[in-house]
Parts: structure tokens; C-alpha cells; sequence
């Protein structure tokens, strides 16, 4: 498998993203450091990050120790809610940058809008801000609800490229995505294999799975990339990490993807963590 297979997703800004992507929530330390150097060395080139996963460390020690040149990987992190006001968000920046010992990112979110201290227009002011003096080439938002959006674009006149929401065949997210889409914003998935959840076992899954001979992993992130949306799935193991990435040589019927519909819950997130009330600093 090589990152040739994988084909890329236009920003708004002229921008490109691999279609599938690599999560590193929760690996850190020198363990972290060998996960996400194996990842890069299975094909992955697009490494998603957070200020708030304190692993930026590990994923530039990932990136230096991989046999790929920086030029091919697009890395990405995410402003913390305790930091989004304008100077703090661009020594935020600058601090990840530092951790990472990158020049730059490729893409840079706010991880969460926060909206009960409603600072988030000014926190994306401040990565308008990092775009322009080059220490970020794209610029996005994480768990943001169209109010949130449409209040971003109103007042800066600047779309984000990417929104990064939690999008799982569970909680597919339609309404989310429509908007977006309408908007030229590129819906990213996270916990697209629904964490810590039941749908990899799910046999509606499943039976798709085996009509197609690929493990419930792989339909579900097929589900993900046919909706238009682009997963960042974890994976420790070689052999796992190979399987997400090798789903660009089958595709899903309008029959499989109605049958997989069936799964969506009024609301389906793991954890309850909805963005109009759901706050990280």
C-alpha cells in the first residue's frame, strides 16, 4: 500500500487533503513516537493532532524518524478552549509549532467553539492571523453547529476549509453535512469507527462486511469517504492501520450505504458531547 492509492479532497482555499487520514488521540510518549512512524511508513500522510493530546512532541520525533519527506505529509493541531483569545491563540500556534519543531502546519483547528464564553470568532480571527504569516496553510474548526459557522463566516467573511465533528454510521450526521457541503467546507470524521462503541460488531455492519469479503473496519470507513466525509481512524497495529487505508478499491452499493442509514440514533454520540453545551478548555 502506498499514499499513491489514496486520492486527495480539494479545500476551498486550493488546498489538498489525503482522503483518509490518521488519528493520534492518546498516543504518546515513545510508544506514540513508533505508532505514528509506522503509520506514515504504511501510507498515511495526512496526521491529525491536538494541543490538548500533548503528543505534538511524539508526532514531530514521528515525522523526523519516518523515511518521508515533510513536503508529502500534511500535519494538523487544534487550539485548546482556554486559549482562544487572539495573542493567546498565536502563541498557541507558535507553541505547537515549537513542540512539533515544524515550520509550519498544514492545517490548524479550533478544537471546540465554546460557546458559553464566546470567544470563538475572536479565536478565528487569530488563525486567519497564523495563515497569513505562514505558520498555518489551512484553517479550520472542530465540532462546530452551523450558528456557529454561519457566525465565523459573517463576521470574518473567511469559511473554514475543514470542520472535524464526531460522524460514525451511528451518528451520521446528514444535516451537519449538508450544511457544510453547501457551504464548500470539507466534513472531517472523528471516532469514525464510533469509539469505544458497538458498531464494528454491529451485524447490519457485518453482513455488509462479508457480502464484500472486508472487515466491518474497512465498509464502515468506505461508508465514510462514499458520504463525502474524510475519517482520521486510530490504529496501533500494522495490520490494522494497513486495513484503513485500503478502502479505495471496492465501493458500497446505494443498497449498503441505505442499509448502514438504517443505524443513524437521534442522537448517537458516544459520549453525549454536544457542541451546543459541551465545553474542553
Amino acid at each position: 500500500m502506498t499514499h499513491t492509492s489514496i486520492p486527495s479532497i480539494m479545500l476551498n482555499d486550493g488546498q489538498a487533503l489525503p482522503a483518509v487520514g490518521f488519528g493520534t488521540y492518546t498516543l504518546n510518549g515513545a510508544a506514540g513516537v513508533e505508532t505514528i512512524a509506522a503509520a506514515i511508513s504504511n501510507g498515511y500522510r495526512l496526521l491529525d493532532s491536538a494541543f490538548n493530546y500533548e503528543n505534538e512532541g511524539a508526532l514531530g520525533a514521528a515525522i523526523r524518524k519516518a523515511d518521508v519527506p515533510r513536503s508529502l505529509l500534511h500535519v494538523s493541531s487544534k487550539l485548546p478552549g482556554r486559549h482562544h483569545r487572539f495573542k493567546e491563540a498565536i502563541a498557541t500556534v507558535e507553541e505547537s509549532l515549537y513542540r512539533a519543531q515544524l515550520d509550519y502546519y498544514d492545517l490548524y483547528l479550533i478544537h471546540w467553539p465554546n460557546p458559553s464564553r464566546g470567544l470563538y470568532v475572536e479565536a478565528w480571527q487569530a488563525l486567519i492571523e497564523a495563515r497569513r504569516r505562514g505558520l498555518v496553510r489551512s484553517i479550520g474548526v472542530s465540532n462546530f453547529l452551523p450558528a456557529h459557522l454561519e457566525r465565523i463566516i459573517a463576521e470574518t467573511g473567511v469559511a473554514p476549509a475543514v470542520n472535524q465533528v464526531e460522524l460514525h454510521p451511528y451518528f451520521p450526521q446528514a444535516d451537519q453535512r449538508a450544511f457544510d457541503r453547501a457551504h464548500g467546507i470539507v466534513t472531517q470524521s472523528w471516532s469514525p469507527l464510533g469509539r469505544a462503541s458497538h458498531v464494528l460488531q454491529d451485524p447490519v455492519i457485518k453482513a455488509v462486511a462479508d457480502r464484500h469479503g472486508r472487515g466491518s473496519g474497512q465498509v464502515i470507513l468506505r461508508w465514510h469517504v462514499q458520504l463525502g466525509a474524510l475519517p482520521i481512524p486510530k490504529a496501533s497495529s500494522a495490520r490494522r492501520q494497513i486495513e484503513n487505508i485500503s478502502i479505495f478499491d471496492f465501493e458500497l452499493s446505494t443498497q449498503d450505504m441505505a442499509s448502514i442509514a438504517t443505524l443513524a440514533k437521534p442522537d448517537g454520540r458516544i459520549a453525549g458531547q454536544d457542541p451546543a453545551h459541551y465545553e474542553e478548555f
